[in-house]
């Protein structure tokens, strides 16, 4: 059986080079759209991360504080009387540690006011090298409204805001309050 000559021809027929270079442009196109699609995917991804990352650390560090007492006047054996009841101390209206205290050595509430920045550090002042990248700050007040405005009776409740920022700036704030008791 014999092929006709054009029939033949169809055959031997590849892409030609006009063909060759249209097609590589519609895939490097396509690339490029993909690129662009999935990168910002891949940068809010790590966001998530650090955010997740970030409220670990201020969990932590707020479970820290809370475990401590109340107010430096405060009777640290968990006695009967609160600083600023009727036959104790009044409530110390210092915020911050007192001299010659670490952070191994906090033993209220606002010693962690104004925590030096810096490494993050654990409470014993080991360097915490999952956190590189991040920073830290704490503030302690007096807030007896509960409303967040740092104001009033400082034998009542304080205000504990830890500010995260992540290695990619994005700010997070974690607050609670401690009251006297």
């Amino acid at each position: 059986m014999r092929l006709s000559r054009s029939f033949a021809h169809q055959l031997n027929k590849g892409f030609t080079l006009i063909e060759t270079i249209v097609g590589i442009v519609v895939l490097a196109l396509s690339f490029s759209i993909l690129t662009t699609l999935i990168y910002p995917l891949s940068e809010q991804s790590a966001d998530q991360l650090h955010q997740i990352k970030a409220a670990e650390l201020a969990q932590s560090v707020l479970n820290e504080i809370q475990h401590k007492a109340f107010d430096e006047n405060s009777d640290m054996a968990g006695g009967l009387v609160r600083c600023g009841e009727t036959g104790a101390d009044d409530c110390s209206d210092v915020m911050g540690k007192e001299t010659g205290e670490t952070r191994a050595t906090f033993d209220d509430v606002d010693d962690y006011n104004s925590l030096p920045a810096g490494e993050i550090e654990d409470s014993q002042g080991d360097v915490l090298t999952l956190y590189t990248g991040y920073a830290m700050s704490i503030s302690v007040c007096n807030d007896a409204n509960y409303d967040g405005s740092c104001t009033g009776n400082t034998s009542t409740a304080k205000l504990i805001i830890v500010t995260i920022t992540t290695p990619t700036g994005f700010v997070l704030n974690f607050s609670t309050y401690r009251a006297n008791f």
